[in-house]
């Protein structure tokens, strides 16, 4: 007579197996949160909102970007991105950008790096797996902060510190080909997931720019906190947030009619900011608090503070 297999051997084989993997292969999704005065980057696990590791960000670490593999990092004072290896917890590559680069950001597919470079007035883009150069794409606004991808890949917004409009960059043709006028000091970018619109918060102006994309335009402003900042959008959609580093809030903007319709406390000089792909978590760096506040979007409410190290400037969250 024989004996049915027994599971126990199988069910040991694959514990062991995921006792095995690194630390980002057994949940997700996570955020990652560079902190620009203790150069080091603060890995969330969003599933319980506690910081779980911490990984080696550069010199004085700000715009960071993630393919999911790994983070791209610019460093100001090296002029330049470094490459860390989420698996390996070690930088594996730097790479030069230019003087002072800022924001970071990588195409959907994933091939292609943006690097907003503030005393060159440009855009490096740069080809995600082996870093070469693509360009060096000069745009008008003076000091560019950020430089986002829109979800087809085909366009870079690019905002600056020194400007009254935002640079709009063909990719394809690596140049810059409009500028759409908002207001003074265009900070944070983001895109509905179509890519039909952008939302960019202007500094100066408190207030959050609704354009078109196809008409290049902007229909709506929405004034927003004080210094309005970083921009996040809902993966669906049909929200816009805003943090406003003045007041120590976030504007959450229904994309429907242009309203806001909640304004939520959270940590002191808020600043860049990422949702959860399920939309249900919105995560806020707040450069003077050392923390990064965690708001329920479903019942928009500030629900936790998590220390970090110091001065984080902003989030990236990918699963």
């Amino acid at each position: 007579m024989s004996r049915r297999p027994t599971l126990r051997p199988l069910r040991a084989a694959v514990l062991a197996a995921l006792a095995a993997l690194p630390a980002a292969a057994l949940a997700a999704p996570f955020a990652y949160v560079p902190n620009e005065k203790s150069a080091t980057v603060s890995v969330i696990d969003t599933a319980t909102d506690t910081v779980v590791r911490t990984l080696p960000g550069g010199q004085r670490p700000r715009g960071i970007a993630t393919d999911g593999r790994r983070l791209f990092i610019s460093e100001a004072p090296a002029d330049g991105l470094v490459i860390v290896d989420i698996s390996a917890v070690e930088p594996i590559r730097r790479l030069p950008l230019g003087r002072s680069p800022e924001g970071v950001s990588v195409s959907a597919d994933g091939r292609l790096l943006a690097a907003a470079v503030e005393e060159s007035n440009s855009v490096v883009l740069l080809e995600a797996a082996s870093g070469r150069k693509l360009a060096d794409i000069k745009v008008r606004g003076k000091n560019p902060e950020h430089a986002v991808f829109s979800p087809d890949g085909r366009w870079l917004l690019v905002s600056a510190e020194e400007a009254e409009q935002v640079d709009l960059i063909d990719v394809k043709a690596r140049r810059q080909v409009a500028q759409i006028a908002v207001g003074a000091r265009p900070r944070g970018i983001g895109f509905s997931p179509d890519g039909r619109r952008a939302w960019v918060a202007c500094e100066l102006a408190s207030t959050v720019y609704a354009i078109d994309m196809g008409r290049r335009e902007v229909i709506a402003k929405i004034k927003a906190g004080t210094f309005s900042n970083g921009i996040a959008v809902a993966p669906d959609g049909s929200r816009a947030y805003v943090s406003n580093g003045k007041d120590g809030t976030v504007s959450v903007i229904r994309a429907a009619d242009h309203r806001v319709e909640a304004t939520l406390p959270v940590g002191k000089r808020p600043w860049n900011m990422a949702v959860t792909p399920d939309g249900r978590k919105l995560y806020v760096a707040n450069g003077r608090s050392n923390s990064v506040s965690v708001i329920d979007t479903e019942s928009l409410a500030t629900i936790r503070e998590i220390p970090v190290g110091e001065l984080p400037w902003g989030v990236v969250i990918h699963p």
